[in-house]
């Protein structure tokens, strides 16, 4: 079995009135940034030529009608559709939702068909994508029923990486959806993908309590007491390195999260308050627990300044080249997992 020499990027744009395509322009202005990847852009021609235009672009697109005829060392676009859009940048608007949901669609079923290797995502607006026949939170839902697998939001950096137990909920239905069963799923999807997609061989694992000082032995709720540490132990008998619970307030700026390879937060801004805060601009949000590898910028559609040509495309910069590390990663650990004798002669 031999690597890939490039790997092909299929790149959903997102919402069209937000910095999605200027980023992903940006992030392919320098020839070099094709060396490894060959991107493949579901939008169409027309619209991707007005971003071209309007951010004063050198990029050069290269029209293909089906994913598969994608061309090496071209900046690919495949026409999802054909007439031209109305661009509003900084305007919610439910017709350009629609457009983000039909590049989503399309470059998903390229994904699931093998005729892309790996998904970048650019930043979608959640209200505006909702409708009768897609009515998911975001991309990691929409993914996980897309590819039958059981998801977990990843937001990961070259410094720190965090995964949650709950995602996108109400914060007051957090800790009535944390159960033993949660609890176990989503540790064994984080020590998978941290074995299979980052090489770490027994990785270390702390779990970041629900309530604030782990409860306090009941004082503040007993949820740590009675769901969260149980399992835990449960787990850690197990053979697994798994920790915690740590209580949130001083777990990151202590420095404790330095001394392992992942943290589990409780709930949604729990995780990525301080994920963000730490590696703003250079995260990037991997959907673990699917058998196909997705990634996006750790930021949103930043309408504020949309078509002002200021956005910073570091975050979709950093989305694309982990996506190809860890679609490389995939490939030797599947290679070596099957053929253990062989390491070492690839």
């Amino acid at each position: 079995m031999k690597l890939k020499e490039s790997v092909i990027v299929g790149i959903s744009v997102g919402d069209l009135n937000g910095i999605g395509p200027e980023i992903i322009i940006k992030a392919y202005e320098d020839p070099r940034a094709l060396e490894l990847n060959t991107p493949v852009i579901f939008a169409s021609s027309k619209t991707m030529q007005f971003f071209k235009n309007h951010f004063n672009s050198k990029i050069n697109f290269y029209n293909i009608d089906a994913p598969e005829k994608a061309v090496l060392g071209k900046v690919n676009v495949v026409n999802v559709w054909n007439e031209a859009v109305a661009i509003d940048f900084g305007k919610e608007d439910k017709k350009i939702g629609e457009y983000a949901i039909k590049s989503l669609e399309a470059a998903t079923n390229a994904l699931k068909e093998g005729t892309i290797d790996v998904l970048v995502t650019a930043p979608i607006n959640k209200h505006n994508i909702q409708s009768d026949t897609f009515n998911f939170p975001g991309h990691t839902d929409y993914l996980a029923k897309a590819l039958n697998g059981k998801s977990l939001m990843f937001m990961v950096s070259n410094a720190l990486r965090v995964g949650l137990l709950t995602d996108h909920v109400p914060l007051k239905d957090a800790s009535n959806a944390i159960t033993e069963d949660l609890i176990n799923e989503k540790i064994a999807t984080v020590t998978k993908s941290l074995k299979q997609d980052f090489g770490i061989r027994k990785p270390k694992v702390a779990v970041l309590a629900i309530n604030p000082h782990a409860g306090d032995n009941g004082v503040i709720g007993n949820e740590d007491d009675t769901i969260l540490k149980p399992t835990l132990e449960k787990i850690k008998s197990e053979g697994n390195l798994v920790y915690g619970p740590y209580s949130a307030d001083s777990f990151f700026g202590s420095n404790a999260y330095k001394n392992f390879d992942a943290i589990i937060a409780s709930y949604h801004d729990q995780g990525l308050i301080p994920f963000k805060t730490i590696a703003f601009g250079q995260g990037v949000n991997y959907t673990a627990g699917l058998n196909k590898v997705r990634t996006s910028p750790d930021h949103g559609t930043a309408y504020e300044i949309a078509g002002k040509g200021i956005a910073d495309e570091g975050s979709m910069k950093q989305a694309i080249y982990i996506a190809i590390q860890i679609f490389k990663q995939r490939e030797d650990h599947h290679f070596y997992s099957e053929n253990p004798l062989k390491k070492g002669t690839r």
